[in-house]
């Protein structure tokens, strides 16, 4: 895996479990998964020398990012390189612009959008009507990247960033909803329920799985979607797909190709997490069950507070509610920062999410009744 942030750091224990000979690429001994593995390498991602000395050992690359510059990719499967995803599938992760080209090519579900290149395309996007969502054509991750502009003079110092950049329609969504696929080489697929996201600032802080009160044939569309993308895409490995839900249906908001903060819930919540799942996917292992384990899950993540003490406080935490599941990811604490996360399963929704809600506050505030 070329990246060795928490999301490699959740995949090494799902190796451990395979007997995966799992190696990693990471940027420093810091990350968060160089921290608890010992097969890894440290090299840049951007490096093409370094990536090809660590494909070297491995018979196949995967990722825990989108980062990697296309024309490393390319170069490893002219030499042989074996890629899942593969460039072309990558591309439409890589690239915001592309994406939507591709998936509205494919008549599926899009917000209505625009290539913009100075204030007087924008003003003629918008048609008269505010607020317009700015994007950054490539980068762009968690939040980052993503401008809400309510005027002219908001825009103007979007584009004072010199970057390239689309316009989408400022959607009036109901909530967000996330679904992950899986694909194999041999074109097998699967699909986990369709979960909603709670979004602050930017940054995914609760999801709830299954979403409480999706009608069933929402729920199987949004599957449909992602099976359809995956397999249109040629995607082999998870996918999640970001999804609005509006008073008119669903439409595609963004796409990952790798195991996803919408998907940490799986680790407790399913029978197959999503971190094993990755693992079949990528060796055209058969793909596991994604039945649930419980009838709700609700995964809440734990960002950095204003001063230290996170891991004091696990005391309080375990104490206060035993069946509360703690995931850290190594990293230092930082105002804001992902830090961990935390599981909590039951029947009913309302006191799992408040359970979740109360665990996540005290590790990162020091009480319960935190933000």
């Amino acid at each position: 895996m070329i990246g060795g942030g928490q999301l490699a750091r959740m995949t090494c224990q799902a190796a451990i479990a395979l007997g995966v000979d799992f190696r990693i690429l990471a940027d420093s001994p810091d990350d968060s998964a160089a921290r608890v593995w010992g097969a890894v390498t440290l090299g840049d991602y951007r490096s093409l020398s370094d990536v090809s000395a660590f494909a070297d050992d491995c018979d196949v690359l995967t990722f825990d990012h989108e980062h990697v510059p296309a024309s490393v990719l390319d170069a490893l499967v002219s030499a042989g390189v074996e890629l899942r995803p593969g460039p072309a599938a990558l591309r439409y992760t890589q690239d915001k612009l592309a994406m939507r080209d591709r998936l509205s090519a494919l008549g599926m579900p899009c917000p209505r959008y625009a290539e913009v290149k100075d204030l007087a395309d924008v003003e003629a996007f918008t048609r008269g009507s505010w607020p317009v969502v700015l994007k950054a054509v490539t980068g762009g991750y968690d939040g980052k990247g993503v401008w809400i502009c309510s005027s002219a003079a908001e825009v103007l110092d979007v584009l004072g960033h010199g970057i390239e950049l689309m316009a989408e329609e400022f959607v009036p969504f109901e909530r967000e909803l996330a679904v992950l696929a899986a694909r194999s080489p041999h074109k097998q697929g699967a699909v986990y329920p369709v979960v909603q996201t709670v979004q602050q600032d930017g940054i995914c802080r609760e999801v709830i799985a299954p979403a409480p009160g999706l009608p069933g044939d929402r729920g199987a569309q949004a599957q449909e979607l992602a099976l359809r993308i995956a397999a249109e895409l040629d995607v082999t490995r998870l996918l999640a797909v970001e999804l609005f839900e509006t008073a008119d249906g669903l439409l595609i908001n963004e796409l990952a190709m790798r195991p996803h903060n919408c998907g940490h819930w799986t680790i407790d919540g399913a029978r197959t997490s999503q971190f094993e799942q990755h693992l079949r996917a990528v060796l055209d292992l058969p793909l596991g069950s994604t039945d649930l384990s419980a009838p709700v899950t609700v995964m809440a993540n734990v960002l950095g507070g204003d001063g230290g003490g996170t891991y004091d406080r696990y005391i309080h935490v375990m104490a206060a509610d035993a069946g509360v599941k703690v995931h850290m990811y190594g990293k230092e604490p930082r105002p804001g920062r992902k830090i961990g996360h935390v599981t909590v399963t039951g029947g009913d929704v309302a006191r799992v999410r408040e359970r979740a809600r109360r665990a996540a506050s005290f590790l990162r505030w020091g009480t319960e009744d935190g933000e």
